[in-house]
């Protein structure tokens, strides 16, 4: 994720193949039964605003919400056996903040107590969208390019957790039992290495033991209950969310949303409604930290590859960008989705090996900005500590999924620093000479450890967490793993697991990423000296990862032996704390729902339908398990709802007419599945006028589709 760098269709042929492809679903013949757990799930709209709101991920002040390709979802599993249940859930959104965690485990306990969802046993991840509204950290530094905490945000996503966890648990009661089958297989043409020469860093003999310089590697997790019903699936990849670039201005659940949608439509059936279930499909993320989707690789406006090691073009990294695998993001955000739903029904299918064992889980909170590290596990071989929190120099220069300004570039280390903005960031807080050292030799841009005004910019007290189910280990990790960090963890652990008599060859272990709070990225030592942007966001220090090290692999051998640990530090509770700059909906004025543009009289399939409404600010009322638009066609005398805005077929833009008017706009691209017949459009909204809010729908004339 680039947080804060200062800111089609397919040809008939292919069409058709997928879908021969998608028609092999047939034979499901498990290997052996497994262990019986029980296991309910449950999925609920996290929208946030589509108006006027800075998006998640690039921090670009001027990348502000203006509508709605598909909405955001959060996808609850509880999983357990005789003894213990534990709860995964996979949201769409950028990561989990603490305060999202704190206030969904609050609300949990306040419904059922205080000892059946706690911090120990809950463990929710962010797939990683970056098309997604901000502004839901209690954390100051992330709610900048949103102008402060938007609490309203930050409401409908835990209040939509704590429904998805509520309807899981539900549903977990009523279960009477469940067999989880596992399969895991390489997946193809669907990421790259954004910093390979970072990677290159990397000692060759420890390189050589991979094919590849990204896991490629997707886990499957499916539940089928004893009758032989299939409640879902969870999926982990590793990529980031980034198909959809920082001048998008619509909602999107980006790769992963779509192949979640994908997975649930196909096992729902098309005349299901997005959203609305049985079959629940996550897709997770995984140790994104320096991979991306976009395939074609990083080029210059001019056509030709950018400069490596910098990824700059003429010197300057605005002009350097992603690109691929589809000629736009929105076929990108098709094909890497698609992609990920294929291999994952594929791997669904075949899953015939039954997770047994049990359902367990450990936690603990931890200062990592104040870890004394071990010679067993830093890269020196020397006992080493962690930094108060910083953000070096190439933080600013971005990524190639999202360009940073001015003339910052990545790959700046302390040899090469920017002296003209190091001196400017040192007036906002000056980093001391103890942090200097133990930081280097990433050049400090932001002190983020050290501010804390109006509110701690960044956390230093995270959480650390494990999950068993069976023979399948969650790390739950509150950051983004590269891709050799990644695997250094993933080692560490399986190595702990061997020294305490557990067969690693029948284990599986995989990080949960962005999971439970959020502490940027997480490097190797190699890839933090070289500092490209990932290592430049490693928040505390060269031996970050050497603490993770450590820390789980002392958590693994206690959960082996059923030895509690401490709970750590308790995380500040910022609630109240953090300010609000974004100036709220005062009120709206216009004739809402009349039509400004009608649709055409008829459309062909393949061809696109829009029409214009004069409307009201989205702000004031996000729809919440409802929809903005509907697409309807005329079965006999009734309106039957064929699409919704959570459909991939239809966009909801939101403009502003003057002060205080607003247009929308609704557009559907008529597939060529399309049942030819009589259709309308209809949006739904609703108007504010100082504290009163007031429904309005508004109707398109009717149209055939031919």
């Amino acid at each position: 994720m680039r947080i804060f760098g200062s800111l089609l269709l397919i040809c008939v042929v292919a069409v058709l193949g997928f879908h021969a492809k998608l028609g092999e679903d047939k034979t499901f013949k498990p290997k052996a039964n497994g262990d019986i757990y029980k296991v309910g799930a449950g999925i609920y709209d996290i929208t946030g605003p589509a108006a006027e709101v800075g998006m998640m991920g690039y921090a670009m002040f001027n990348q502000r919400t203006a509508g709605l390709h598909y909405r955001l979802r959060a996808r609850a599993f509880v999983i357990g056996d005789s003894k213990k249940r534990t709860v995964f859930v996979s949201t769409d959104s950028c990561m989990i903040f603490t305060g999202v965690r704190q206030k969904v485990i609050e609300k949990l306990q306040k419904i059922y107590g205080p000892s059946l969802y706690t911090y120990n046993n809950v463990l929710l991840s962010g797939e990683h969208t970056h098309s997604g509204p901000a502004g839901f950290s209690l954390y100051a530094i992330y709610d900048l390019t949103s102008f402060g905490f938007v609490e309203e945000n930050f409401n409908v996503i835990v209040n939509g957790i704590v429904n998805a966890i509520q309807q899981a648990t539900t549903n977990f009661d009523k279960n009477q039992g469940t067999r989880i089958f596992i399969n895991k297989g390489e997946l193809l043409e669907s990421n790259i290495n954004r910093s390979p020469s970072a990677y290159l860093a990397n000692p060759g003999s420890e390189r050589s033991k991979y094919k590849y310089d990204v896991d490629k590697e997707m886990t499957v997790l499916r539940f089928q209950d004893l009758q032989g019903k299939e409640l879902g699936v969870i999926s982990w990849f590793a990529v980031h969310g980034t198909s959809m670039n920082n001048k998008n201005l619509l909602i999107s659940g980006d790769n992963k949303g779509y192949a979640a949608y994908l997975f649930e439509q196909y096992k729902n059936g098309n005349q299901s409604l997005p959203g609305t279930g049985p079959f629940i499909a996550a897709f997770a993320q995984s140790n994104e930290g320096d991979v991306s989707p976009n395939t074609k690789g990083a080029f210059c406006d001019n056509g030709e590859p950018c400069e490596v090691a910098h990824s700059t073009c003429n010197g300057r990294s605005q002009n350097c960008n992603g690109y691929g695998p589809g000629r736009d993001d929105f076929e990108s955000t098709k094909i890497i989705g698609q992609n990920q739903f294929q291999k994952a029904l594929e791997l669904y299918n075949s899953a015939t090996i039954p997770l047994s064992g049990p359902i367990d889980f450990i936690h603990e909170f931890v200062d990592m900005s104040n870890v004394t590290v071990s010679p067993n596990f830093t890269t020196t071989g020397r006992w080493e500590h962690t930094c108060t929190a910083a953000l070096g120099d190439s933080f600013a220069g971005g990524t190639t999924d999202g360009p940073g300004d001015f003339d910052f570039k990545q790959g700046v280390n302390d040899t090469h620093t920017n002296e003209y903005w190091n001196l400017l960031a040192s007036f906002i807080l000056d980093p001391s000479p103890q942090q200097i050292k133990c930081q280097y030799p990433k050049p400090i841009l932001l002190n983020t450890g050290d501010a804390t005004f109006p509110v701690p910019w960044t956390a230093k007290i995270l959480p650390l967490q494990i999950v068993r189910l069976g023979q399948l280990f969650l790390i739950g990790v509150p950051g983004e793993f590269s891709t050799m960090s990644g695997r250094r963890l993933r080692d560490t652990v399986r190595q702990t697991l061997r020294n305490n008599g557990i067969d690693d060859n029948s284990t599986n272990v995989v990080i949960a990423g962005l999971s439970n709070a959020y502490s940027h990225y997480i490097t190797t030592y190699e890839e933090y000296c070289y500092q490209r942007y990932e290592g430049a966001s490693t928040l505390y220090g060269p031996h970050t990862l050497a603490a993770y090290q450590q820390e789980y692999s002392m958590l693994m051998a206690a959960l082996v032996h059923g030895t509690p640990v401490p709970p750590g530090p308790t995380p500040p509770d910022l609630t109240g704390k953090t300010p609000s700059l974004l100036p709220p909906v005062i009120f709206d004025t216009g004739d809402f729902g009349a039509v400004y543009q009608d649709v055409e009289s008829s459309y062909e399939r393949g061809e696109t339908a829009k029409v214009v409404f004069y409307g009201a600010n989205p702000r004031s009322d996000y729809r919440t398990q409802q929809t903005y638009l509907t697409v309807e066609r005329l079965v006999g005398s009734k309106w039957q709802v064929v699409l919704t805005d959570s459909h991939w077929e239809t966009k909801f833009f939101w403009a502003r007419r003057g002060l205080s008017e607003s247009l929308i706009t609704v557009t559907w691209d008529i597939a060529w599945s399309t049942t030819p017949g009589t259709y309308r459009i209809k949006t739904f909204g609703s108007s504010k006028w100082f504290g009163s809010i007031t429904p309005y729908e508004g109707t398109s004339r009717t149209f055939t589709v031919n």
